[in-house]
């Protein structure tokens, strides 16, 4: 054994004859990956796609530290202070929850009122640890980035966390009293966990994944893991004495999980079904080895992953956690962030810190320590001597401003959601697209009869335009020609909100186009869409896709849109113009990128077009406005037109 593993093992000696509590530094470490996936995955969600898998891990760690504190006092005590359990909990945990609801609710009374629907609900949900449940009837996905996504989505794993709190003491008394063996413990504990992994997989529902992303039925099994581990791996029991080869083993294990879950970060898709379906499980398993490993302090992982940086994320993860989401929201509300993503990123996590460091010093560590029996005392004596009490005097102050602007929030809260007037626009436009689809329809295999019949030379087609389309024409700033060949090409356009905005536009120019469009829409869903709009006959040659507003495009999506519809289609693939949203730039990158790989992608470059033309937009910076359609559609007339008339040579 070397020097450094013999002073290890003298420390760890002495601190339990001490009978104190070991502090494994290297949790800390694990807590700094697990909030780096998190904060990189909400800032960047291409650059880390498994980045959410960070909060499993939390899981792990919490289910793993809680069990092993609880069984350590029982081995100390014979007996759980159940109360104490719970005060101490409360302690460190509720007073930055409460800051951050207030505060984040104060803002949006004041700035973003249109967030203050179901805030009264959201806060008590939140400040009795049900905010999940509240979730899943009443919450967007978790991954859908663009719909006006709440500042306090992210606080559904707290709620969890604090259910779990709530329960797990008496579960413990319950299996160290009735169960005793270590080993059963171990069982009933695994069977809990598949059966919460299996729940996962037979739950999941594509088309929303909220009830098992959310629930804690299906999510359980991570804090399972880390319990189950602490019945027969408590780090108090383990002896830092351990031969070459049972370091070796357990540094390799630790050393391969860790590899593991940060190869996982990067490759595991949040919206695919095999997640659900066993890969978040084996995930959780991977982030238990590494949990076991650092425990240990006969392994070098709690080494490797401590030091004054860790030390210092991990001690502040749950505020860094906590306030990362208002803080990203309410920047990305002002900012347009999309053309200078990083520089954007880099100031968003700096506010994210510096707010976090005002409240680990003057919140979380304060109050955690503080004597609750004393404040009535306390109180008592910051009335007689105020002068003395000038911190706690501005603090009061402070919480006093918040406490009341939530309580206006309450009270305007409204009772429902208004659509705006851009909703009402899109609603109204997608049942009008929805009653031209069947014409258009009809339209599409007249266009094709037609085609295969003969081709009509220039002279003939131009005798065709009717006033209305030569006005049509001139509205769209098309030329006689690129009118002609519009009203003949049959299309199919797929896309989301931005595609049924311009919807009513696009079938006047396309007579012919048949018209999917659906809020939210995310790249993610294009294949099922199409193959259902193949199945139906309704797939033209031309098809036009209009998919990236809402999120990344990764490179098998795009690839499996284009496999989808097909190598005998024609497609035309709209650039997104989002500057409030970071993946503009990476999916625009993509869209180019698919085009150079297959010769029947075209690119209409919307965003090339638009990204100096703000009068073009209404007040998101992404949905056209009246004349902002009129150019969209020019560009994709004028596209397909230039095209077909390549072709025709």
């Amino acid at each position: 054994m070397d020097q450094s593993s013999s002073r290890l093992t003298r420390s760890y000696v002495r601190a339990q004859r001490a009978g104190k509590k070991r502090y494994i530094t290297g949790f800390d470490g694990i807590r700094t990956l697990a909030v780096l996936g998190v904060i990189i995955y909400h800032l960047a969600p291409s650059t880390l796609q498994g980045g959410y898998l960070g909060v499993p891990i939390f899981f792990v760690v919490s289910g793993y530290l809680i069990t092993y504190l609880l069984i350590q006092e029982w081995d100390r005590t014979n007996r759980i202070d159940i109360r104490g359990f719970y005060g101490r909990r409360l302690k460190r945990l509720y007073p930055a929850l409460v800051a951050m609801l207030l505060a984040t609710t104060a803002y949006i009374t004041l700035f973003q009122r249109s967030l203050l629907v179901n805030i009264r609900k959201t806060v008590l949900t939140n400040l009795i640890y049900g905010y999940n449940w509240f979730e899943i009837g009443h919450g967007q996905s978790y991954f859908d980035r663009f719909s006006g996504e709440s500042p306090f989505t992210h606080l559904w794993s707290l709620s969890i966390e604090g259910q779990f709190y709530l329960v797990w003491p008496l579960v413990v008394l319950a299996l160290l009293i009735l169960v005793k063996k270590q080993g059963r413990s171990l069982v009933i504990l695994l069977a809990a966990a598949v059966a919460s992994a299996v729940a996962m997989a037979l739950l999941y529902n594509p088309q929303n994944p909220n009830r098992v992303y959310y629930g804690t039925d299906t999510r359980m099994f991570a804090i399972l893991i880390g319990a189950a581990m602490a019945f027969v791996w408590p780090a108090h029991k383990l002896s830092a004495d351990v031969s070459r080869t049972h370091r070796i083993v357990m540094d390799l294990l630790g050393g391969a999980s860790l590899i593991a879950l940060v190869y996982l970060f990067f490759t595991m898709n949040g919206q695919a079904a095999s997640t659900y379906r066993g890969g978040m499980f084996w995930f959780t398993v991977l982030s238990g080895i590494l949990v076991g490993t650092v425990a240990h302090p006969g392994s070098d992982m709690n080494r490797v992953l401590s030091n004054p940086v860790f030390s210092y994320v991990g001690q502040r993860s749950y505020g860094i956690y906590l306030y990362q989401f208002p803080v990203m929201i309410f920047y990305e509300a002002r900012i347009n962030i999309g053309n200078h993503p990083l520089f954007n990123a880099l100031m968003e996590v700096a506010l994210i810190m510096v707010v976090t460091e005002v409240s680990y010093r003057w919140i979380e560590n304060p109050l955690r320590r503080y004597h609750y029996g004393q404040l009535t005392s306390d109180i008592v004596s910051f009335f007689k001597q105020p002068r003395a009490h000038r911190l706690a005097s501005s603090l009061g102050v402070v919480g006093a401003l918040l406490f009341g602007l939530t309580a206006v929030g309450f009270v305007q809260q409204p009772a429902a959601a208004k659509p705006t007037a851009l909703q009402k626009t899109i609603t109204a436009r997608q049942a009008e697209a929805k009653r031209q689809n069947a014409a258009a329809a009809k339209k599409q295999k007249a266009l094709a009869k037609a085609a295969s019949q003969k081709k009509h030379d220039k002279a003939a087609a131009l005798a065709k335009l009717s006033k209305a389309d030569k006005k049509t024409a001139k509205y769209y700033y098309l030329t006689p020609q690129e009118m002609v060949s519009s009203k003949e090409t049959p299309l199919t356009a797929i896309g989301d909100s931005v595609l049924l905005d311009d919807s009513g536009d696009l079938q006047k120019v396309f007579p012919g186009a048949i018209v999917d469009g659906k809020v939210g829409r995310q790249a993610a869903d294009m294949k099922d869409v199409i193959n259902n709009l193949s199945q139906q006959g309704q797939l033209a040659k031309n098809v036009l896709v209009n998919i990236g507003t809402n999120g990344y495009v990764t490179p098998e999506q795009a690839q499996g849109i284009v496999d989808a519809i097909g190598s005998h289609h024609e497609i035309f693939w709209v650039t997104a113009h989002v500057p409030t949203r970071e993946w503009q730039n990476s999916v625009n990158r993509r869209i180019q990128k698919t085009a150079d790989d297959n010769k029947n992608v075209h690119v209409v470059d919307w965003y090339g077009a638009a990204k100096n033309e703000s009068s073009w937009f209404v007040s998101d910076h992404v949905h056209p406005n009246d004349y902002g359609n009129r150019h969209y559609t020019a560009l994709i007339a004028k596209s397909i037109a230039k095209v077909s008339q390549d072709q025709n040579k």
